[in-house]
């Protein structure tokens, strides 16, 4: 059996939880989501076994770097920066950061964050691009989503920048009524699927993945995951 791991977004109290990408359904224990049920149908068409290995976000890349993972899926952002340690598959999902504010708030865009705490989540792209565009926001860093969000609820900070799919589902579903989205989506991005420097796995996987999106199978999973059909 190949060596075939798989990873997921965030670590908080041993959950791994990135809904609907990743995370652990407390009814079955087990790990599923967007990311899981996509890798299960590309390793089946590319006819790779592998091993389900949950990782914290953050030991993603060194993971792969050190080639001690041949693969990481976890709503990781393709950039130049991670293109230049790691190797990446084609985009599977198009995603961009998104701002959340206590309904009511002032904030309308970025030119209204000077001085105000924005909560985003260690390691990831939103820190980057906050301290590139908005130098003077206060960043107020947090090891998984909960905490971030939890921190905009009961008033510790004045808003949270993170990726799309996890603004858009907190929003609709805990936060509903209580915040609102910032109505612009920043740093555009698609997410890949990483692998170390070099692997011969690239390759097979952008052929399944293309395969499973010409034959309707890819938009079958996104419907489930999502509610829409792909863009």
């Amino acid at each position: 059996m190949c060596r075939f791991c798989i990873c997921c977004k965030t670590c908080c109290s041993n959950r791994y939880y990135f809904p609907p990408f990743e995370f652990k359904d407390p009814a079955s224990g087990k790990h599923v989501g967007f990311d899981v049920e996509l890798w299960a149908a590309i390793a089946r068409e590319a006819g790779l076994d592998y091993e389900l290995q949950p990782m914290a976000f953050k030991g993603i890349v060194p993971g792969l770097q050190s080639a001690q993972i041949d693969a990481g899926i976890a709503g990781m952002s393709i950039t130049d920066k991670r293109k230049k340690v790691i190797d990446f598959s084609d985009g599977y999902y198009d995603s961009g950061l998104l701002l959340l504010v206590p309904k009511g708030s002032s904030i309308k865009g970025l030119a209204d964050l000077v001085d105000k705490k924005v909560a985003t989540k260690t390691g990831t792209t939103s820190v980057d691009f906050l301290k590139k565009h908005s130098a003077k926001t206060k960043l107020v860093l947090f090891p998984n989503d909960n905490a971030m969000f939890m921190e905009l609820m009961t008033g510790g900070v004045d808003a949270v920048m993170f990726d799309r799919p996890v603004i858009e589902s907190f929003a609709s579903k805990r936060g509903q009524g209580q915040v609102t989205i910032v109505d612009t989506l920043y740093a555009g991005q698609p997410y890949g699927i990483g692998f170390p420097k070099g692997s011969q796995l690239v390759e097979k996987v952008n052929i399944a993945l293309r395969t499973l999106k010409d034959s309707g199978e890819y938009t079958k999973i996104y419907q489930k995951w999502f509610g829409v059909a792909p863009r």
